[in-house]
């Protein structure tokens, strides 16, 4: 529909009806404002026009809801600070634990009078020989976060929120270990495990296994007695592994020890032979 107007005394026009109500929107033209469009007998106002009578009502304002009284709001978490990645004490933690258990599995191994000298020389004992340990740490961690190592050089792993690990954060945790921290004890592989772990710890700030798991070792002051009794338990551990393997280490070396360069070591190991426990197993 086109409309005309009549403002400030000139009229104008036509207008489509959109133009119009955009205009009453804005104010310019007001309810008295003189119109018509064609089949009006004469000139009335918009408001008498009912295309836009309903322009110039009123309408309510919203009516803004009351807020409805809520909890507080929560408080700001903290952010997980990480210490410093302790390096020198988790290793000496987990050799210590290792040593301690290999020591007491060569001691079964020769009350139970096995073949130590088939043991010593079979390479899948010495790849599997852990595996009991790895599942005994599992079950520690996952009940006190400690091995033995790491109470006695005041370590302790939990999650990042301090939470324990549940028991399968805890087996996913030793397997990485098992796998990526010492390469199935394979000697180089062991070495090379060894080695791409301190870097990464360094460069990251944990090891790969805490740092996949979400977890941390918080250290606690060294406590002297605790100390005394690591460094004691691990001289006992390795003075037990040699008493069982050196026969057979002597035996193997004995080839050596009959050439040019092994007389010197042949003499002094028999003015002060090593000491072993008796043979079970002839």
């Amino acid at each position: 529909m086109e409309i005309w107007l009549i403002k400030d005394g000139e009229k104008s026009g036509p207008f489509h009806d959109y133009e119009i109500r955009r205009r009453i929107g804005t104010g310019d033209l007001e309810a008295s404002s003189p119109a018509w469009h064609e089949g009006l007998p004469a000139w009335t106002t918009l408001s008498e026009i009912s295309l836009f009578r309903d322009e110039f009502i009123k309408k309510p304002e919203p009516v803004e809801p009351t807020p409805q009284p809520g909890p507080p709001p929560l408080p700001p978490i903290p952010p997980v600070v990480l210490g410093k990645p302790r390096i020198l004490r988790r290793f000496w933690a987990r050799w210590f634990d290792i040593y301690l258990y290999v020591g007491i599995w060569w001691f079964l191994m020769w009350l139970t009078g096995r073949n130590i000298e088939a043991l010593f020389t079979n390479p899948m004992v010495a790849m599997t020989r852990l595996v009991p340990w790895f599942v005994i740490e599992t079950l520690l961690i996952h009940r006190f976060g400690r091995t033995p190592g790491k109470w006695l050089l005041g370590l302790k792993v939990t999650n990042l929120d301090g939470s324990h690990l549940t028991l399968g954060q805890s087996t996913r945790r030793a397997l990485r270990v098992y796998f990526i921290g010492i390469g199935f004890a394979i000697p180089y592989v062991l070495l090379f495990c060894m080695a791409l772990s301190a870097f990464t710890t360094k460069r990251i700030g944990a090891p790969v296994w805490d740092h996949v798991g979400k977890h941390r070792v918080d250290p606690k002051p060294f406590v002297a007695w605790k100390v005394v009794t690591l460094v004691c338990a691990f001289f006992g551990a390795l003075q037990l592994q040699f008493g069982v393997i050196s026969p057979v280490v002597m035996k193997l070396m004995a080839k050596d020890l009959n050439t040019e360069q092994g007389k010197p070591l042949k003499e002094m190991l028999e003015k002060n032979p090593p000491w072993s426990l008796p043979r079970r197993d002839q």
